[in-house]
């Protein structure tokens, strides 16, 4: 049973900085791509960030690029995203996903396995 667990969120001011992290458990993700996506109230969740488990090859939505890098730890099996330059626009919840898939996928549908949820916050 493949279990994620989101940790890092908090309130920060615009400009400033946030890492969250996503611990996972319960298989071996070499052959897997792990996400980030966000949500905000009445809205669907939009892909924020994927990197694959076994090259740490990486995509980023256009909204966060060049802002917010994302990374993996194999040791500790943990996923990171590391968030610079913070805006009111990206306040929301922060889910982690994994994907048993080798493609870096960004539709939240290809994704079965979700953690409950990390909020951000970002005052102006």
């Amino acid at each position: 049973q493949v279990q994620l667990v989101e940790s890092g969120g908090g309130l920060v001011q615009a400009g400033g900085s946030l890492r969250l992290a996503c611990a996972a458990s319960g298989r071996t993700f070499s052959s897997y791509s792990m996400a980030w996506f966000r949500q905000t109230p009445g809205k669907e969740r939009e892909f924020v960030a994927v990197i694959r488990w076994s090259d740490s090859d990486t995509h980023y939505a256009d909204s966060v690029k060049g802002r917010f890098t994302i990374s993996r730890d194999n040791a500790k099996n943990t996923m990171y995203l590391q968030m610079n330059s913070l805006r009111p626009e990206d306040t929301a919840v922060y889910y982690c996903a994994a994907d048993p898939a080798w493609r870096l996928r960004t539709t939240a549908d290809n994704y079965p396995y979700w953690g409950q949820g990390t909020q951000v916050t970002v005052s102006s």
